[in-house]
């Protein structure tokens, strides 16, 4: 958006009218014309008047010029104002006695003329009056409905936009989309917001150039999220790999910047507009971080994971209030020593929906992470497990430590400590009775806040696990402030070390990194003996998996437990 579109006028402030005119008497008649309304800045030359253009283009509410002057042609001067961004917003009243010269200056961009010789000032005023305001209410409207950075349509102005087209081209298969920068919070990290800005700006006018081709519309709806609304193409790989930018940027020369995209073909055009970019959305998501694959479709399987999500959100106050989520708890092994010795376990939820059955918890944590309800089942959780470890140590003379997760939503929330306090206290336990863990993710968001906070928890005397390490994006200075611990490393990471050919290095790598940071190590998604000895010979300290147990619901878990501890058990 060019800068200086938008008048801003202080108060007491007038408009000021610049008048183009070599005439003196032609001048004298016009000024004594305006002078009461406006202020008027008279030039005689085209020279004197572009001077003039340039030092004050911002505060010229109107041209009023005449098209023949002594150093050049008026329409010459228009030609200067059109092909100027900055000068764009200047509308110009044309003042010729030459009607064969109106159709040359409405194509070089006159808005509206005054005959010669003048007509009464009541005239004069009433038609530059309604110019002045035409151009103000354009301004104002084309900054509500741009995006200030890109210039693309706002969200607002494209759903209504997307509508007409509809309403023109009802029976024309339309696509929506959604295109997304991969990576781009990493790009902001790395090159800074301005560099971050100017990849977008780079990025939304290649979408605007490749959309206007095929009369689609483009949005920036927010971050770098762009929608497209277009006719329906069978070819988006082509799209995309035109998209995908190489930056003309100081800070990232020839580099390319990669897209994903979320289409829903076709669009169901009796769905409103927000809900059909809903559905590209989902899609755009489905291959968030997938290297191979950079184009997600909307299909049925997403239709039915919508309702299913729909429903779930309707279901989970009932959920709750009738405990109808259970805890299962999955047990960790010391395997320091040459017996594996259970010292901890990790409480999990399942859900045993009425209707549906049980519910896997890789459907629900995600939407209710989405939508805040984590926080809720999050404390129905650590109260349920605190008053599972009360009963052991009430009816069995128990004392088994168990870890909560905590979650990325959780570490925001300003009553995140006294809550937890008050699930420990209100369960006569002791803070080392709940280990939390942390997802890695969650302390590179924001790291100097979720550290302090957890450092305060840690303070208080919880165990503090690092959950998923390896997952993430964690440098090694971000570890070292870390108040951690235990690096607990992540399930999906370990069961890669012992696939085809078994390279354990970097597992053993990490080992020896926890050890310099003295904390203890803990693998997850361990199932075979071989996998618990490797990684008891390389030093890990705790195992968790089905090599020694699935989570188990508390009343088998506890079974389990009085099987492999004696009562009375001290740590």
């Amino acid at each position: 958006m060019p800068e200086g579109h938008l008048k801003f006028r202080p108060a007491g402030e007038i408009r000021k009218v610049l008048l183009i005119e070599d005439e003196i008497i032609n001048q004298e008649i016009l000024k004594m014309y305006l002078q009461d309304t406006y202020e008027v800045l008279a030039a005689g030359t085209g020279r004197e008047a572009l001077d003039i253009i340039h030092a004050q283009y911002e505060t010229i509410s109107l041209v009023l010029l005449d098209l023949n002057l002594p150093d050049m042609h008026g329409i010459d001067i228009l030609r200067h104002i059109e092909q100027d961004s900055r000068y764009a917003c200047l509308p110009v009243i044309v003042m010729t006695a030459d009607n064969e010269s109106e159709v040359e200056c409405l194509t070089e961009g006159a808005i509206d003329f005054i005959p010669k010789p003048y007509p009464q000032q009541k005239v004069v005023l009433a038609r530059a009056l309604r110019t002045i305001e035409l151009f103000e209410d354009r301004d104002i409207l084309s900054w509500t409905e741009r995006d200030s950075l890109t210039g693309l349509y706002n969200k607002d102005f494209f759903y209504r936009y997307a509508s007409q087209l509809d309403a023109y081209h009802k029976d024309e298969p339309t696509d929506a989309i959604v295109v997304n920068i991969n990576h781009f919070r990493v790009i902001n990290d790395r090159c800074g917001k301005n560099c971050g800005d100017e990849v977008l700006k780079q990025v939304a006018e290649k979408l605007l150039e490749i959309v206007q081709t095929n009369g689609g519309i483009v949005c920036r709806r927010e971050a770098d999220t762009f929608l497209i609304y277009s006719p329906h193409s069978d070819d988006y790989h082509s799209f995309l790999e035109e998209a995908s930018v190489i930056l003309n940027i100081e800070e990232m020369s020839e580099t390319r910047v990669w897209l994903r995209m979320g289409i829903y073909a076709d669009v169901d055009k009796s769905l409103d507009i927000e809900r059909r970019f809903d559905r590209a959305k989902m899609a755009a998501d489905r291959v968030k971080d997938n290297f191979n694959k950079n184009i997600g479709l909307f299909d049925n399987s997403m239709r039915e994971a919508e309702l299913l999500a729909g429903q779930l959100i309707a279901d989970f106050p009932a959920a709750i209030r009738e405990k109808q989520f259970e805890i299962f708890y999955q047990p960790k092994f010391n395997v320091r020593s040459e017996k594996p010795v259970l010292s901890s376990a990790e409480a999990l939820v399942r859900w045993r929906h009425p209707k549906l059955g049980m519910v896997s918890p890789g459907v629900f944590i995600p939407l209710f992470e989405n939508n805040g309800l984590i926080q809720t089942l999050d404390h129905y959780i650590w109260s349920e497990a605190a008053a599972h470890v009360r009963g052991w140590k009430e009816r069995l003379g128990i004392a088994l430590p168990v870890s909560i997760n905590v979650s990325r939503v959780d570490m925001y929330d300003p009553q995140l400590i006294e809550k937890l306090k008050a699930v420990v206290e209100d369960n006569g336990l002791g803070f080392n009775d709940l280990f939390l863990e942390v997802t890695e993710s969650a302390y590179t968001e924001d790291a100097g806040q979720i550290i302090d906070k957890v450092r305060q928890l840690r303070d208080l005397g919880f165990h503090i696990e690092m959950d998923d390490f390896g997952a993430g994006y964690s440098s090694l200075t971000m570890l070292s402030m870390m108040p951690i611990d235990a690096l607990k490393l992540d399930m999906q990471f370990v069961r890669n070390a012992f696939k085809n050919g078994k390279d354990t290095r970097l597992l053993e790598v990490m080992i020896r990194l926890a050890e310099a940071f003295k904390v203890i190590t803990i693998a997850e998604g361990v199932e075979t003996e071989e996998q618990m000895l490797t990684l008891q010979a390389i030093g890990c300290d705790i195992v968790q998996g089905y090599y020694f147990s699935r989570p188990l619901p508390a009343e088998e878990f506890e079974a389990f437990m009085t099987s492999c501890l004696s009562p009375g058990l001290k740590r």
